[in-house]
């Protein structure tokens, strides 16, 4: 059985200001709609489910994420995520420049939990509190890591 990671999915409260930052950080928007029906309510489990939807996707293609905001049922307001909980924890992405990605962050008033850490000499990084409390780390490599080779290379 072949299997791909199709995409990571979050709820948020505001689309638009989760939108804005992730294309701030460089992602790019795939599309927006909104979903209801009753194929939404049998696939999420949750009847009348209507919500608007984002995909946004990494520069490179292979990262995507599904924004989504519910317009019915009324979303449910939890606490923000800790860093120790089970369950959906963070999404992560690798930044050429952290000073830079910081301060994008920053202009949405998303600040580094506690700083930023180096981790063996091979990454900086950090976790920032971002839209909606969606805890979303930001690593730079330190080195120049070797490019992997092309299908078919060995």
């Amino acid at each position: 059985m072949g299997i791909t990671l199709e995409n990571v999915g979050i709820a948020v409260r505001d689309i638009d200001e989760a939108i804005a930052f992730f294309t701030d950080l460089g992602l790019s928007v795939l599309g927006r709609t909104t979903v209801q029906g009753e194929w939404a309510d049998i696939a999420v489990g949750l009847d009348g489910n209507h919500a608007k939807i984002a995909m946004l996707t990494t520069p490179d293609g292979h990262g995507t994420l599904e924004l989504f905001e519910y317009i019915h049922p009324d979303a449910i307001e939890t606490g923000p995520t800790q860093p120790h909980e089970i369950g959906m924890h963070r999404v992560a992405f690798s930044v050429d420049d952290l000073d830079a990605a910081l301060e994008i962050a920053a202009r949405h008033g998303c600040h580094p939990l506690r700083g930023v850490a180096t981790y063996a000499d091979e990454y900086r990084l950090t976790y920032v509190r971002g839209p909606s409390g969606i805890l979303v780390m930001l690593a730079q490599a330190l080195q120049e890591r070797p490019a992997e080779p092309e299908a078919g290379e060995a």
